[in-house]
């Protein structure tokens, strides 16, 4: 990639020269974990590293249920990022849960989004333009990259989760439970901005937002909501019926947990296709 960048909206500038300041600065002397995911906003981190000229190295959390289409575009076009294999795929979770992920039970990106990074400086593309209501908040955008001892910035060093996927982000987060800290150096650019930066860069991107995906991630994720997954069985009626295939295995194991343990509840569930109805259009 070319690295005089050839950006014309000045604001986009602006941002884009905050980013590269907040790069170097907080620069590890291990350098970077990169949380890559092979969607538009890690890609814009990946190359704002490298415009940077910061040490870092990739990771790409397999989830077993990204799409398939994303999974060759890291290949062909990432061969340098680092590829993290679960100890246990999307069915074995299922069945062994008890129940399906739900937008609140979410122990999926626990499991298999979150690993790795421990005792690292790690990098995200978690923005704020994600969210209506993150939009609005002003916090991080007070937040002092420079490391101001000030009270307002001290007010901004909170602990986060990965999953806390709220409006609260900081640019700079500690987890204490995974031991590292994360920079969100993207966090205050809209969607336009970071198409912007990877079209006048000839960066290529995933043909699925060609294709009416406005973000990428698990198929069947419920917190895109129903109409999101219907989408996603649709397209890809081969994990539609892997889905269902571990529901029926996970109904299984909740009829033999229910014997074996008479305080547990009996599953009313009879099939996966059962399990896939309330999947898609009861689960909270």
């Amino acid at each position: 990639m070319n690295q005089q960048i050839a950006i014309t909206e000045k604001g986009l500038t602006t941002k884009l020269e905050m980013s590269l300041e907040r790069i170097k600065t907080f620069e590890p002397r291990g350098g970077y974990y990169l949380a890559f995911s092979g969607g538009k906003d890690s890609i814009t981190c990946y190359h704002l590293l490298k415009m940077a000229g910061v040490k870092f190295d990739a990771h790409y959390n397999n989830t077993t249920v990204d799409p398939p289409e994303l999974i060759r575009f890291i290949r062909k076009q990432y061969p340098d990022v680092e590829w993290n294999n679960p100890e246990k795929t999307m069915w074995k979770l299922i069945e062994e849960h008890l129940m399906p992920p739900t937008r609140v039970v979410r122990y999926c990106c626990k499991d298999l989004k979150e690993g790795g990074g421990t005792g690292r400086f790690a990098v995200t593309g978690v923005r704020w333009a994600e969210s209506a209501r993150r939009k609005n908040t002003r916090v991080g955008v007070e937040f002092d990259v420079m490391g101001s001892k000030s009270k307002a910035a001290n007010k901004n060093r909170q602990i986060f989760l990965n999953s806390d996927n709220d409006e609260k982000r900081r640019l700079i987060e500690t987890c204490q439970i995974k031991g590292k800290h994360v920079l969100n150096p993207i966090i205050d650019w809209e969607d336009w901005e970071v198409w912007e930066f990877i079209k006048s860069n000839n960066i290529p991107y995933p043909e699925l937002y060609d294709q009416g995906f406005d973000r990428l991630g698990c198929i069947g994720c419920p917190l895109q909501g129903p109409k999101g997954m219907e989408r996603d069985f649709k397209k890809w009626p081969r994990y539609r019926k892997k889905y269902i295939s571990a529901f029926e295995k996970m109904i299984k194991a909740r009829k033999e947990r229910s014997m074996a343990d008479k305080s547990f509840k009996k599953t009313d569930w009879e099939t996966g296709e059962e399990v896939m109805e309330w999947y898609i259009h009861g689960g909270e």
